[in-house]
């Protein structure tokens, strides 16, 4: 199995990472602003990219300030099953976020994309916590 991984450093503390993965504000700031989410163990949250373009993640884990995790229960079938995680660690007032997408079957084209675009994810978060002005899907240019 494939995993993307990615560490990201962002000059704020670590409530305000978490709090921008957990809520509709932050998230439709970074990632899409086409979402409905909910910050509960179980609750399947979902996101648009385009009016056919669906990706829901399950929520399976919430540690406040320091961990973020989703299982991929329906989007693009590569992404089907696959976990997405954020461990966020503070160290003088800098969060230290680790991004990993895990269980890939295989590297494909498709897997190549998503880890680019992970990046920029990563980069958007980083953009909005500390600047207060991400770089969402309905910003970006493909």
């Amino acid at each position: 199995m494939a995993n993307i991984e990615h560490l990201q450093t962002v000059h704020v503390p670590a409530s305000k990472v978490y709090e921008t993965l957990t809520t509709a504000e932050g998230l439709s700031e970074i990632w899409t602003n086409e979402l409905i989410i909910n910050n509960q163990i179980g609750f399947i949250n979902e996101f648009r990219f385009g009016s056919n373009d669906i990706t829901k993640m399950r929520i399976e884990e919430l540690i406040t300030n320091k961990k973020v995790v989703w299982q991929c229960i329906d989007s693009d079938p590569e992404w089907i099953g696959t976990i997405i995680s954020f461990d966020i660690q503070e160290k003088n007032g800098k969060s230290f976020i680790t991004l990993r997408h895990t269980n890939w079957k295989e590297v494909t084209p498709f897997y190549r994309s998503c880890n680019y675009n992970w990046a920029i994810f990563l980069y958007s978060l980083k953009s909005y916590c500390e600047d207060g002005d991400g770089i969402p899907y309905h910003k970006r240019k493909f």
